[in-house]
């Protein structure tokens, strides 16, 4: 039994720890299937303040662990298979068969980004590949990248980009785009902004890193066409998958699947007493800082909640 289970261990999961083993609340954090989230398979972070040089993401997130451990938060490993919503106190069952009792829940589980599902994806990661071009577009200054999708993520990432490297693809599998006639606007008014319709990526090269990717123009057709492009970076922009399906449909989400919160503020969910804190629940701008700052939220709306009962 605990006051409260934070589900998830990325920037928003430790930072609810450490507030609440602060306060004095009793809470135990479940790190999951992949403890620090998806920022241990970053490299060098730029933007997170109070690293004058940089850290490397799975640094920072072993650092935000043990200052969580140091002031006495709860940290386990493990992953909530599922979890039973329909009356206080929440009962989660664990992956072993576990389970534990809660009088309230932060869902800090993070969203996934969609992959291509090429066996290069997992073999260049950190070395070329990225998700997140707000994250790592500063390391293309002046360099030649890839962005692949059509849609208004495509076009937002191709255009952020195409202010820091030299050029930009952006490959496109439809012979169209299937973003807003605004962000449409935006990509075609860039000089060095090329679209590549019709195109599939079948791999990526390169020896220590991403140098190229293997096209195909008008897969499955008759005027089918394999050709390369030398690139230093290939940015996934095809969408985000938020690690929800535990919850089993018993919390409000927006039409494509992020948590949805109740507004004004706060990180309450449709659910009394489960709050939810980072990617999970933020479509718009899936930035470590961020996230953090949503774990901090998280953790005083509990505290307050409680005190209230």
């Amino acid at each position: 039994m605990t006051k409260c289970l934070i589900i998830g261990s990325g920037p928003a999961g430790y930072t609810a720890a450490i507030y609440l083993a602060r306060a004095g609340v009793d809470a135990v954090l479940l790190e999951g299937l992949q403890p620090g989230g998806q920022l241990t398979t970053t490299t060098t972070i730029e933007n997170f303040p109070g690293f004058p040089d940089g850290i490397d993401g799975f640094t920072l997130m072993q650092q935000m662990r043990q200052q969580a451990l140091n002031v006495g938060a709860d940290v386990r490993s493990g992953t909530v298979k599922s979890i039973d919503l329909s009356k206080q106190p929440f009962v989660a069952t664990l992956d072993g068969g576990d389970t534990i009792e809660a009088q309230t829940a932060i869902i800090a589980t993070g969203a996934s980004a969609k992959y291509l599902g090429l066996r290069d994806e997992k073999a260049y990661a950190g070395r070329g590949v990225s998700a997140c071009a707000t994250c790592d577009g500063f390391f293309y200054r002046k360099k030649v990248v890839a962005v692949v999708g059509g849609g208004d993520t495509a076009c937002e990432e191709a255009h952020y980009l195409s202010n820091l490297a030299a050029k930009v693809y952006m490959i496109v599998r439809k012979d169209y785009l299937r973003a807003s006639a605004a962000m449409q606007k935006r990509v075609m008014e860039k000089n060095n902004i090329e679209i590549l319709f019709n195109c599939n990526t079948e791999g990526l090269f390169g020896e220590q890193g991403v140098e190229g990717a293997h096209l195909v123009r008008h897969l499955g057709t008759d005027h089918e066409e394999r050709f390369d492009i030398a690139i230093d970076g290939f940015f996934l922009a095809i969408g985000h998958q938020p690690n929800t399906r535990f919850l089993d449909g018993q919390i409000d989400l927006d039409d494509n699947g992020y948590i949805r919160l109740k507004g004004d503020g706060t990180t309450a969910t449709s659910v009394t007493g489960v709050f939810a804190a980072g990617d999970v629940a933020d479509p718009s701008y899936r930035q470590a800082i961020a996230a953090a700052g949503l774990g901090c939220r998280a953790a005083l709306d509990v505290e307050r909640f409680l005190s209230a009962l």
